[in-house]
């Protein structure tokens, strides 16, 4: 359900109010642009239980950190964003779930140098776990996007995906797991950005239905681990040909489950 509603947080556009989980968690983001979907759900789902703190980087309006709160609730956040009107709307859509006292935001680029990811607050080797869903189109490819932030939130160069993953690293703490989401075109260079970096990696491709190609990817990866890399076998999003979900993707955008993987 999705209902349009003026805002003084957005100044260029209206924002809609969309519910997520079935209906548990009810998000405020851009009507038109980059939108939170299927990625950002799959993103705070694979969040592994027990890591106690967990950083979003890049986390926009912040449905993936809420999904995360919303299925643990030991769960510490921090979000990272650094357009200021999708940081208002992280911050407006934590407090109004329920979550302002158990998470963070912090405005920051990614891709800076450690010393202003620390003056901004950053903490360096603390987090249990780190998730992000980076931009995916290398400059001049993929569909344009309409509009500078969706653009922001699309499109980024190769060698920018490695200094995503180095951010990542320095903040998770020893043993913490690093998740990014990511079409599947983005396979070389995010595992190029990973493997010098952590070990015990795992690749989940998903499908968009029973034998077709895989057209996304979750990648984790653990600080410190020296184990090989595992690749499962692809899940489909669609149970079959028309709309329906899977009865898994079912289960986790209803909120009844977390993504086992």
């Amino acid at each position: 359900m999705s209902l349009d509603h003026a805002t003084s947080i957005v100044k260029y556009q209206t924002a809609t109010r969309d519910a997520f989980l079935g209906g548990t968690l009810t998000v405020a983001q851009p009507a038109k642009g980059f939108r939170a979907g299927l990625d950002s759900v799959l993103l705070g789902a694979a969040v592994g239980p027990g890591r106690g703190t967990m950083l979003d980087l890049g986390a926009g309006v912040g449905t993936a950190a809420l999904v995360a709160l919303a299925q643990q609730a030991e769960l510490q956040a921090t979000l990272v964003e650094n357009d200021a009107e999708t940081l208002a709307l992280a911050r407006e859509n934590l407090a109004s779930n329920g979550f302002a006292s158990r998470a963070e935001v912090l405005a920051l680029d990614v891709v800076e140098s450690g010393a202003v990811r620390a003056a901004a607050g950053l903490s360096t080797g603390h987090y249990g776990s780190v998730i992000a869903n980076p931009p995916f189109f290398a400059a001049g490819q993929g569909t344009g996007a309409r509009g500078a932030g969706r653009a922001a939130a699309r499109h980024m160069a190769a060698s920018a995906l490695d200094l995503w993953a180095r951010t990542a690293a320095a903040s998770a703490a020893p043993g913490g797991e690093v998740i990014f989401v990511l079409p599947a075109e983005s396979l070389a260079p995010l595992l190029a950005a990973f493997t010098p970096r952590f070990g015990a990696l795992t690749l989940l491709p998903f499908s968009p239905r029973p034998g077709e190609p895989s057209t996304r990817l979750l990648l984790r990866g653990i600080k410190g681990s020296r184990a090989p890399l595992t690749l499962l076998a692809a899940r489909p999003v669609h149970a079959g040909d028309g709309p329906a979900f899977s009865s898994e993707i079912e289960a986790i955008l209803r909120g009844a489950t977390r993504l086992v993987w």
